[in-house]
This record gives structure tokens, sequence and C-alpha cells, in this order.
């Protein structure tokens, strides 16, 4: 097997020097089959280019430190010139302005057990250049002014030179990443767009904002991650048009993963702080499991077991653009202290698309085995369609939710508007009328084994339904505080 130490292409490792030259080397110099060795040190590092038939072992003691542009001498590849990018932001639409970045590339390997930080990147970047510009953004960010909107979503002229991502993936197949943790990760961790064959397992990722993006990715499969993001999501599938057609998102699994949303750096330094009231978009932190937003795809045969949510929002399934999600099954959950609402399907009119997107459909899920205690009393999980496009066939199987209670008669008397085209996120219907399931425009649900409590008394129902039909429950226990 060929091995290239890469001190023998000139790295430094002291923390000073740019090694991101003598790296690029040495993968360079193993295209086609061998092994990158990155011995203990500190690697101040821009872009780095991924190439077939490479493995890269990060060492015990190996930190690779994304350099900054401003303190450092150099910068990261220019982002793509895709031209304008309409349906999606510019994080999502392009992936050379990115630590380590690779191009339908074969049979590549990220092993560890080192360290990536992403020190130098930024998590910011523009927004979709969209012009319906409707459900763009969360409800909960009507209140922010131009000024608190730009300083997230600079111009694409200030990103030339940046980078806003530690590892990105355009295409390719049979792809590992393993064993080593990610710190401060800009924009996302890892953004797979469009990969075949992918497996990320063991990895610890404590970050800005996104963790794990799968964007139209098939045969992939994430297992015993943990991944910290109390700014944004944590592990995340997709069906964007950022490659400038629908991929689907099929045959994923994600599985013995635990997602958080603890204060930044603090999963990493074992403190778990909960100090951070609001994410960005000023709901309460994020972590957590999600399907959508971006949603212009079908999402099938995904499978989501025995994963951990820790102060987190729980798991929502979304689509708004068009797409459909169909055989999802979710199954063995375990949530403390949720953030937001335990479960969130929700089939959205945001229709994010080229001329011609319709809505879509969300059917054919079964959920199973979720226990959550600590829910925020504001959000009961929740199942809405629309009028005239329900929700399909959901089936729920022994689902325990103890909520923390508190609301009041008027909270029961509340009935939300329909929020058609809004950015789905539980906190945009506001208050629920129930404290435990909130289903509206639904057909074909079946419940059995549906166990709710709260801590303290509440003043609303239990579970309200509205334009559903075909319904039956079975077993539905309840405990007031």
């Amino acid at each position: 097997m060929r091995i290239a130490d890469v001190r023998a292409h000139g790295a430094r490792g002291d923390g000073v020097a740019i090694d991101s030259p003598a790296i690029a080397a040495a993968i360079a110099a193993m295209a086609g089959g061998g092994t990158v060795l990155i011995p203990p040190g500190r690697y101040l590092c821009f872009s780095m280019r991924l190439h077939g038939g490479v493995t890269i072992l990060l060492q015990a003691g190996a930190v690779i430190v994304a350099a900054d542009p401003a303190r450092h001498p150099g910068r990261y590849d220019d982002p793509e010139d895709r031209g304008a990018q309409l349906y999606q932001d510019f994080g999502h639409s392009h992936w050379r302005n990115s630590l380590f970045w690779g191009e339908d590339v074969r049979q590549v390997a990220i092993i560890g057990p080192g360290l990536v930080d992403g020190e130098g990147l930024t998590r910011d970047g523009p927004g979709a250049r969209w012009s319906a510009q409707v459900g763009e953004r969360p409800v909960s960010m009507d209140g922010m002014t131009a000024a608190q909107i730009a300083a997230l979503e600079p111009e694409a002229a200030a990103m030339r030179g940046q980078g806003n991502k530690a590892i990105a993936l355009r295409g390719g197949r049979d792809i590992r990443l393993s064993g080593f943790s990610m710190a401060r990760c800009g924009h996302f961790a890892i953004l797979a767009t469009g990969t075949h064959g992918l497996h990320i397992d063991h990895l610890t990722i404590d970050t800005d904002r996104d963790g794990i993006d799968l964007d139209g990715v098939s045969d992939t499969l994430v297992e015993h991650c943990r991944v910290n993001t109390p700014n944004d999501d944590a592990i995340v599938v997709k069906t964007s048009l950022a490659l400038g057609s629908v991929h689907p998102a099929q045959d994923i699994t994600i599985r013995h993963c635990t997602v958080s949303g603890y204060d930044p750096g603090t999963l990493l330094d074992g403190t778990c702080r909960i100090t951070l009231q609001l994410a960005p978009d000023r709901d309460r932190p994020t972590g957590r499991i999600k399907l959508g937003t971006e949603s212009n795809g079908a999402f099938r045969r995904i499978r989501i077991q025995h994963c951990r949510f820790h102060h987190c929002r729980g798991l929502a399934l979304e689509v708004v653009d068009g797409g459909s999600i169909e055989d999802v099954v979710a199954e063995d959950l375990w949530m403390d202290d949720v953030t937001t609402a335990p479960l969130f399907l929700r089939l959205g009119d945001r229709r994010r698309g080229p001329p011609g997107t319709g809505i879509g459909a969300l059917r054919g899920v079964t959920i199973r085995r979720v226990v959550a205690t600590g829910i925020d009393p504001r959000f009961a999980a929740t199942i809405a369609g629309l009028p005239g496009h329900p929700v399909d066939d959901i089936r729920l199987h022994d689902i325990s939710l103890t909520y923390a209670g508190g609301g009041s008669p008027a909270d029961a008397a509340r009935r939300p508007p329909e929020m058609a085209r809004a950015y789905p996120e539980p906190s945009m219907f506001g208050i629920l009328p129930a404290w435990g399931l909130w289903v509206r425009h639904a057909r074909g649900l079946r419940i059995d084994g549906l166990h709710l409590a709260v801590a303290t008394p509440d003043a609303r129902p239990p579970i309200v339904t509205e334009h559903v039909r075909d319904v039956a429950i079975r077993r539905t226990p309840l405990w007031h505080g």
C-alpha cells in the first residue's frame, strides 16, 4: 500500500506555516490509490481538493485548522461560477469554497481519530435569489431589521476567498468519513450533494450551524455520530435544486446517533452547558434530525433508528417545495428537554422552485417507540397538512410524551392560521390549542399507544383534530400533574 507522510511533502504542523499546499500535494501524489498520513501537529490550511482512491488518516493529535484569510496569508478556493442561484442559498450551491472539497470522486476516505477545526471558516452566506421570497425565513425572524438580516446574509462578492464549509462533496461514490471530531465548521460541517454510497460513522461534531447535510444522496448510512448544533440542524436530509435538477434522497439510514443543542463547543469539552436561550432564527436551540426544508424532490425509504435528542428541537418531516415524503420509518427515539415540538410533520405550500412547481405530498410515515420528556408546553406534537392536501397514512405506535404544562383557557380557544406558505417550524402556528397532539388536514391516521402527560395542570385538551378523516385512535392513557 502506498503511503505519503505530509511532512515528506513539506508540511510543518506548527500552527504557523500554511500547510495546505503540502497536504494537497500529498493527496495528489496518492491519487488512484494510497493513504495520506497526517501525524500529530496543528496544520493551518486553506482549501484542499480530494482525489479518488485516497484515504486521509488523521492520527491522534493531528489537527487540521481552517485558516482565516483576514489573518493568514492565503485564501480559500473561489466558489464555482454557477450564475444566479434562484432557489438555493449560497452555501448549498457551492462546494469548492471549503476546507476539503471533492467533485465526482470515488473511493475516498477521511478517517480519524484527529480533529478538523474550522476556526477560520464563516457561518454566513447570501440567501436564495428567489423572486417570490415567500417562506424564505422562519416566522420567528419577522421582527429582525434589514441590517440584522444582512449581517447573516452578506452579498456573494464578500464570499470570495472565504471558506464556509469544512467538507463538501458534489457527486461522488463510495465515500467514508469516520472516527474524527469536528469543531466550529462554518455553514456546514459536512455537505454531501448528489452523493451515492456515503458512510459517515463515529464522528463527533460541535459546530456553529448545520452539522451533516445530505442533499439528494442515496445508499447512505450515518451511524454512531454525536452532533451538537444549537444554531441550526444536526442531521438533515434535503432534496434541493442545488445541482440544477432534482435528485431524490433515498435508501438512507440514520441510526445510533445523538443530536443536541448545547452551548457551542461544550459537547467537545464535555461540559454540555445550556445557557444559550435562542438560535439565530429567534426560536430556542435547534439541534434535531430533520427531513426538509428544501424539498423539491422525493424522500423515499428513509430509516431513523435508535437516536437520542438532548436539549434540542424534535424530529421534523417537512415537505413544502413540491416534492414528496413517503416510506419513512422513525423508531426507538429518546428525547429530553425538547425545545419545540417533539414531532413535527408538515405539508406546506412554499413552492420554492421553477414555474409549475406544485404542492407535494407527505404520506406513508411510521413513527414508533418514542419517549420524550421536558417538552416546551407551547408546542404539541403536530401533524399539519393543507386544505385539499391532507397528510396521508401516518402511523404512530407506542409514543410517550411528557410536557411541562401550564396552558391557559385562552390558549385552548386559539385557532391557528393556515400559514400555508410560511417557512415550516413548530413556532409558525404560535401556541397550540392542544397540549399533547394537534392534527389538522390529515387522512388515514392510525394511533396505537399514545401516552400523554403534563407535569403541571394545563387548560387545553390533550388532543385536538381538525379537518381529519379516517382516523383510528386506541390506547391513549392520560396523566395530569
